[in-house]
């Protein structure tokens, strides 16, 4: 199998194209831009393998696009390039327009142009786009998200996110592109950029900085170990059906507090001299638009396609808190030259741009 894999350098993305190669056996191409957020050296397990392929390239050129799929010949595509933090889109969402929504739209004009050009010698191709639980909104107390329910996005990211969902199944409604769409919950795992909550959470601690708890700390979401969505994706490119949804999520709903709380436990396990991390816990002011809570319903996705979480979130945490402890020399680049522990995401009116190291 030859999967074109989009965004490969990024943390969902790379553990696809980890999984693909080595688990799966097939020959990857991995395209990316290489933004800020993307790292080749999470490629490292599969960077000398005969199945994976790399070239940097950004999805809104369609010409450097369509010479790469017409080279590669793939038989299916997994669309991950995308622009991801909520943050960073409340302040800059322009990235998010052109990379989310007009780079799908250039990559469906692609992968459509490449479909009907080669149908009879690629019958079963296939157009995964992935995408998140974020653009349903905010749910109340109780509930889940379904694949039918509404969309309601809160944010410049889940609102790009929701805009390029529509154009996939509108490329498949009106084109017959065999395109599908995977929407889930918040990932983590190893190889994360460290802007997002768990990693931060982890390093800040380690280097006995303020660990940040936005607002009350009770939003609620789903949280997914990321290997566990590679192989997730992997089911749904092979064996879901074209012109369907599926939802992916692992059933562990926590609050932005228990997660900070359950990171400090295992760090107090790991480095006791710095122990209790818990005191390190610092309420700031709330992100705007915050949605409070996220649940994914999965069954779709367990009954049809046989899919089941192998990691709760017990196992998952203590292996993302291991694996950045014992791997210094991924996260410390980043961490001296990219991001190092500043909030993001602040409008004008809003906290200061120190509140969260003073």
């Amino acid at each position: 199998m030859r999967v074109v894999v989009t965004g490969g350098a990024g943390f969902i993305g790379s553990a696809v194209c980890r999984y693909l190669v080595n688990d799966v056996g097939a020959i990857v191409l991995n395209i990316d831009k290489l933004t800020y957020a993307a790292n080749p050296n999470s490629l490292e397990p599969v960077i000398n393998s005969p199945g994976y392929h790399f070239e940097r390239a950004d999805i809104c050129d369609q010409d450097s696009i369509y010479a790469s799929f017409a080279e590669f010949r793939p038989d299916a595509v997994i669309h991950l390039a995308a622009e991801t933090h909520v943050d960073r889109s409340i302040t800059g969402p322009d990235a998010f327009i052109q990379t989310n929504i007009v780079g799908t739209h250039a990559l469906l004009k692609v992968a459509l142009t490449y479909w009907l050009s080669n149908k009879g010698a690629i019958p079963n191709f296939r157009f995964l786009h992935v995408s998140t639980d974020e653009v349903y909104g905010s749910l109340g107390p109780t509930g889940l998200f379904r694949e039918s329910t509404q969309y309601d996005p809160s944010s410049p990211y889940s609102a790009s996110k929701a805009s390029a969902d529509h154009l996939v199944m509108a490329w498949h409604r009106t084109y017959g592109l065999p395109a599908l769409i995977s929407n889930c919950s918040n990932n983590y795992g190893p190889y994360q950029f460290p802007e997002k909550l768990i990693p931060l959470t982890i390093l800040n601690a380690l280097m006995s900085k303020r660990l940040p708890v936005y607002g009350d700390g009770q939003n609620v979401r789903d949280w997914l170990y990321v290997e566990d969505h590679a192989r997730a994706l992997y089911l749904i490119l092979t064996q879901g059906r074209p012109g369907q949804k599926y939802n992916v999520g692992a059933d562990n709903e926590k609050t932005n507090l228990g997660i900070v709380e359950a990171i400090c436990d295992v760090m107090d396990e790991c480095c006791p001299t710095n122990a209790p991390h818990n005191r390190l816990i610092t309420f700031v002011t709330d992100r705007p638009g915050h949605d409070r809570r996220y649940a994914i319903d999965a069954r779709k996705l367990k009954t049809e396609l046989g899919w089941q979480a192998q990691e709760d979130f017990s196992s998952g945490v203590r292996k993302t808190v291991r694996w950045y402890l014992k791997n210094r020399a991924w996260w410390e680049p980043l961490w001296n030259n990219v991001y190092s522990g500043e909030r993001l995401g602040i409008p004008q009116s809003g906290a200061s741009s120190h509140e969260l190291s003073r």
